[in-house]
């Protein structure tokens, strides 16, 4: 049975954000059909359901180590191998996810910062990517549109090229679309946290859940400034954010999220018909959907939003949950098309109102677009999005345009390079050269130390 190790970039344990949960996700689905070992940072207080844990410390961690020297397929994704280089030299096939395109978020993240220091956030950003851009055998994207994306970004890399096309010219055996998904199994929830639990809400109010954290590129603001329109319609109406803190204590705290309580705290809403909780522990947030009346997620107009995959509308539909949402990226389009909701323009505070006033007002909306998400879940189930993956390491290969990596100890020596940068500079071109002397030199550095 093919042995995966998946190792994850953030936390995953009871308090834990998308990138957790989707890899916990992926694991859980993986372990169905190879054995699965999943690398957490830190620990894990969450059941195994079939899947070995392993928690690690990224620049200095021997157990992760000798997992590696394990593995028949290694999954890593964001800044992975930046922080663990000696992953490069696995010696199998790797598996890049590239579901979240942290050099665009990032421009967003560090807007704030002096011009200089932006710019070198970026170019460290660059590395990263190029670095997983000529390493990977097999990619992961979230949607068509970012696959486009990426396709263009491989292409830039000369990982597109007559040996990569001849042995696949649709490409899908060097990237393929494997987006975040949703249980199989209906919500459940031991006992309320919300209705008549929450402190201010009561047991018969409407409540409208932000069911994510408050990023910089997201639009809470015009959310927040559509709320006395919505109170003045529906006087039991409350805003509940699920989250303002990243759960990971290395983030700083995000500016928007505090320009969110801030412009609550000026209209007069704070805690009376707007809230906000400093994170929602994983198994607990199931307890929010089920109590909620109406999901919401609005975004400005940007490059982010344009590749953007908003895990929080899928917890909506797992919900049943009507949504409203800004335009513009890829679930948005799901919402519309299949009459999940409403979809609004950006910043678009009347549009907002009215959406949220429609959807409160609507006699059963729940149950009224129960088949459409019915319809929707299935198609998002874990299971079924994973499935490229699982095909995958099922029967991992190399990328058509890879030589085969060896391990550390079976390096060519060096009175062999000459004739070895030939060969390579005749099947990959210059770039092949500069890949493999950076290994070669990541290599030596670490003989020496």
């Amino acid at each position: 049975m093919t042995r995966l190790l998946i190792v994850s970039p953030d936390v995953v344990n009871s308090n834990m954000a998308g990138p957790g949960i989707r890899y916990r996700e992926l694991a859980r689905v993986l372990a169905q059909h190879v054995q699965v070992t999943l690398a957490v940072p830190g620990t894990c207080d969450l059941p195994e359901e079939g899947i070995e844990i392993l928690g690690y410390e990224p620049h200095a961690d021997r157990l992760l180590r000798e997992a590696t020297a394990q593995a028949d397929v290694l999954l890593v994704s964001g800044y992975v191998l930046r922080e663990c280089p000696y992953l490069e030299e696995i010696g199998c096939p790797i598996v890049v996810d590239l579901y979240d395109p942290f050099i665009i978020e990032n421009l967003y993240f560090h807007a704030g910062k002096p011009l200089a220091d932006r710019s070198a956030i970026h170019r460290s950003d660059l590395a990263v990517l190029n670095d997983q851009l000529e390493l990977g055998d097999f990619y992961l994207c979230a949607s068509e549109r970012q696959r486009d994306y990426w396709i263009g970004m491989l292409m830039a890399n000369n990982r597109i090229n007559p040996r990569t096309w001849d042995s696949d010219g649709a490409l899908r055996g060097l990237i393929d679309v494997v987006p975040f998904g949703l249980r199989s199994r209906p919500l459940h929830a031991d006992e309320p946290k919300l209705k008549g639990v929450r402190q201010g809400i009561g047991a018969d109010d409407d409540v409208i859940l932000w069911g994510g954290g408050v990023w910089e590129w997201l639009d809470p603001l015009t959310t927040i400034r559509a709320m006395p329109r919505v109170v003045e319609a529906c006087p039991s109406a409350k805003l509940l954010f699920i989250g303002i803190r990243h759960p990971n204590p290395a983030l700083p705290d995000s500016r928007m999220a505090s320009r969110a309580v801030e412009l609550s705290r000026e209209l007069g809403l704070l805690e009376r018909h707007v809230f906000f909780n400093e994170w929602t522990p994983y198994d607990e947030r199931e307890a929010y959907l089920l109590d909620a009346d109406v999901g919401i997620s609005t975004h400005l107009d940007h490059l982010e939003t344009h590749f953007s995959y908003r895990t929080r509308l899928l917890d909506y539909f797992w919900a049943g949950l009507p949504v409203v949402t800004s335009g513009g990226e890829a679930l948005s389009d799901v919402v519309a098309a299949e009459g999940l909701g409403r979809v609004v323009g950006f910043e678009d505070v009347e549009g907002v109102s009215d959406a949220l006033i429609d959807l409160l007002s609507m006699p059963d909306a729940k149950r009224q677009m129960a088949p459409a998400f019915a319809r929707v879940r299935e198609r998002f189930a874990w299971e079924r999005v994973a499935a490229p993956l699982v095909t995958f390491c099922q029967a991992p290969h190399y990328a058509a345009d890879k030589t085969v990596r060896v391990p550390q100890e079976g390096r060519t020596p060096y009175w062999r390079l000459p004739g070895r940068a030939w060969q390579i500079l005749r099947e990959e071109g210059v770039a092949g050269v500069a890949r493999e002397a950076r290994s070669y030199a990541r290599w030596w550095r670490d003989q020496r130390v």
